[in-house]
């Protein structure tokens, strides 16, 4: 827990230093190469007193490093720290053998999640349903084929015979993240709308989107993912 306060602290630092505008032009001038500050004061039409003061900034949150030219001793160059950036990416989640998508009847938002994340993370993947239905939505279907998924119309399962304990579990609808509170909890929740509700194309198509979107970006949060 203290290390993840300490991070936090470093983070907000560093958003701290990045949220006046001429820091965050410094910060972008130096993103593919050094500069001297009085090169930047004159690229971005800036006095060379309020350079030194937002160098000074950029420099005691971490973000940049000053060295002398080999050439002229007396001229300094500015240097962005890429690793420190690298420090306002939100800590991983630790790998999981399998994630689990979990929603009510397993008919359309946790198949298709399911379905997504093996097609694009080509890592194992499973769907259930805390009160599941007979067999998946055929809209549900018809979307997944309209993306080259396919989704099995009689494969639903209920949550007791998915599970394990080294399963990342994800809750994709609110009634299954507030239903799931003993043995089962969801390590994440996403509060997708129900496509069955509203029952037209383009309420599964949303859904679709959604959980496309979301999946594209937990995928490269988790410690073994291979992208």
């Amino acid at each position: 827990m203290d290390t993840e306060r300490t991070s936090l602290r470093e983070r907000a630092r560093i958003h701290a230093a990045l949220g006046d505008p001429a820091r965050l032009a410094i910060v972008d001038a130096l993103s593919l190469g050094d500069a001297s500050p009085g090169e930047i004061a004159h690229d971005l039409d800036m006095p060379t007193n309020l350079v030194a003061h937002h160098v000074k900034v950029l420099a005691e949150a971490g973000l940049l490093e000053r060295t002398r030219s080999e050439a002229d001793r007396r001229r300094t160059y500015l240097r962005l720290r890429p690793d420190t950036l690298t420090l306002l990416i939100p800590p991983r989640l630790p790998d999981s053998a399998r994630v689990v998508f979990v929603c009510t009847h397993n008919s359309a938002r946790s198949q298709l999640a399911a379905a997504l994340w093996a097609d694009r993370t080509h890592r194992p993947a499973a769907s259930a349903g805390t009160h599941p239905a007979q067999r998946v939505h055929p809209r549900a279907v018809q979307v997944a084929g309209r993306h080259g998924l396919r989704l099995n119309p009689t494969g639903t399962a209920h949550i007791d015979d998915v599970v394990t304990d080294q399963d990342l579990v994800i809750a994709v609808c609110d009634n299954a993240h507030e239903d799931l509170t003993s043995t089962v909890r969801p390590r994440l929740h996403w509060s997708v709308p129900d496509p069955v509700r509203a029952d037209t194309d383009a309420a599964f198509e949303a859904a679709y989107t959604d959980l496309a979107g979301r999946i594209d970006r937990l995928a490269p949060t988790l410690t073994g993912d291979p992208s």
